[in-house]
Order: C-alpha cells, then structure tokens, then sequence
C-alpha cells in the first residue's frame, strides 16, 4: 500500500485570521485534502475536491454564496486528476473514489475519472439528491455528478467494528485496508475512510473537525471555523459526539494511528513538507513519460506537485 497526499485547490475563506490563525489579510487559507491511495493493482482516491469542469464552467457549478465565501484558488494544475498525471499515471488508472460527503468542495472532481467506482454512505445520497434547504442546494451541486450511475452507497445499520466504532464498512471491490466509517453530523451521511498503511492507520475524517486543536484533550477551534461548522452542521449533537469520540481514538490509540482533517492547513502541510503558499513549479502538470509496470498501472518516476507519499 502506497499513499500520496495531495492539497488540490485550497480555499481563501473570507475571516483571514479567524481561519488559518495566521492570515494578516482579509482571507485565510485552508487546505483541501485529498487522499491517493496505490492497493498494488489499481488506484483509489479518497474525495475529489475541485475538479476541471468546475474550473471551466466556475458561474453554473459553483453556487455564488460559496464563490464568495470561499474563494477557490481556481488552478487547473492543482486539481486530483492534474496531480495525479504528473505522479505518472492516467485519470483512468483511479479505479475507485471514496467520498466523506458530497459537499461542493469534495465531490466536484467525480468527473474527471470515468473508470471510477464512487463509494458513500446512503444517508448522504438521500440528503444530497432531497434538495430540502437553501444551504443544501449551495453545498450539494448536482452538476457535478454525471457520474451517478457509478455510485455505490451503503446502509448505516450494517457493519463492523473499528477502534469501537461501529457500522464499519467493509467497501465492495476494495480491499479491507480501506473501511468507510460513520461520522454524521457535518452532513446526515458524512464519514471518515480509514487506510491501513502497514502497521498503522491513517483516519481521514473528512469535515468532522476544521482545526487540529479541537483533537487536544482540551479542545480549541478559531472562532471563524467554529462559526462555519456550526453553519454547515445538520445535526449538532451528533457532530460534537463524534468530535469526542475522535479526541477519544487520538488518545487512546495515537501510536496506531494519524488522524487527519480535510481542511486543516497545518496538518496538510505537515504531509506535504512544505506550505500551502508554494505554488505547483510551472509547467508540473503535464503528465512525464509513461512507463508501463506488471501490475497494469502506469507510472513514471515521481515529481513533486504538492504531494508527498508514503510506503509501507
């Protein structure tokens, strides 16, 4: 199992400061994650962010609110699929996408990969394609999914159990170094996804918490990400339940496993080795020269384009 963290099209929020803690102008910066895991024969990708078409078509994919509110960095060097070529490989080598949740910022690359499998919970599809709220209809972009005749979702009550929590599930065609687990709140049917990675874990836990501190056995959140979970949250008891239960995996469990949040720009750049600000070296994008290798993926040898990997 080999795993490449990738920041694709980071987000300039409106709260400077009250966002990334350090931003002296009127917008902050945050990291948007996203997760290339290598299981030995195909590629499977955890959340998409941005993809090209939104970069394209920015007015009708995009709802104006969070154009606003968050201001894309709108690159197409930046996005999964562009990263992913100048790893060396095609966007028809990612085999299976696993989604946290729909939300605009996670799901809008789907399109980019037409190969895909892409794995979520039920509850998510159902409140995403119900439409109820006007919140709903910005965060839930139903432009950015042609692809909904390869979705795969999964029922809540089925499942197993990891580090004692349950509905675990096991993901159909993927290996069992990749689980997809529960954790309602920020949306009804968002989760993490959990990668084994030799004698560890990586959790991703998707939008469950926005700042690395709220994971400290006293939690602190700056008070621009506190205000915007609680403007994205569905349902708030079940948000700062699994909040707690995350503190409760990082301390009981922090040598078996790395807990890592979608938006946190100091946990991605503590992935990356470098900052959010160092842009893409020009010209990256372009995909090297292909190499073919026995397990039917192609690759070339790695460049650096914001991304660092690790092997087990």
């Amino acid at each position: 199992m080999r795993i490449h963290h990738l920041d694709c099209v980071s987000s300039c929020p409106l709260g400077g400061w009250l966002m990334d803690g350090r931003s002296i102008s009127l917008r902050g910066k945050l990291a948007s994650r996203c997760t290339l895991v290598e299981t030995g024969s195909e590629l499977v990708l955890i959340d998409t962010a941005l993809g090209l078409r939104d970069i394209a078509a920015t007015t009708t994919r995009l709802s104006p609110f969070f154009r606003a509110l968050m201001a894309p960095e709108l690159r197409e060097e930046v996005t999964a699929v562009r990263q992913i070529e100048a790893l060396g490989y095609s966007a028809r080598d990612v085999r299976h996408i696993v989604l946290t949740h729909l939300d605009f910022d996670h799901a809008g690359g789907l399109d980019d990969f037409p190969e895909a499998s892409i794995h979520m919970m039920r509850a998510e599809h159902d409140a995403a394609t119900r439409q109820r709220t006007w919140l709903d209809r910005q965060r839930f972009r139903p432009q950015q999914w042609h692809s909904q005749v390869r979705w795969q979702m999964y029922a809540q009550p089925a499942g197993e159990r990891w580090f004692g929590f349950d509905a675990v599930r096991s993901l159909w065609g993927l290996p069992a170094e990749i689980l997809l687990v529960p954790l309602a709140g920020h949306t009804a049917g968002h989760a993490g996804v959990a990668v084994r990675d030799g004698a560890r874990w990586w959790f991703l836990a998707g939008d469950a918490y926005f700042d690395r501190r709220e994971m400290e056995a006293t939690p602190r959140c700056r008070s621009g990400l506190r205000f915007y979970q609680w403007m994205m949250e569905v349902d708030r008891s079940a948000r700062l339940s699994n909040q707690a239960r995350l503190r409760d995996l990082v301390a009981q469990h922090g040598d078996e496993l790395v807990v890592r949040s979608s938006h946190d720009p100091y946990e991605m750049e503590a992935d990356l080795g470098h900052p959010l600000t160092s842009a893409a070296p020009v010209g990256v994008h372009a995909a090297p020269h292909l190499t073919a290798v026995p397990d039917g993926i192609h690759r070339a040898p790695e460049r650096s384009m914001g991304a660092t990997s690790w092997r087990r």
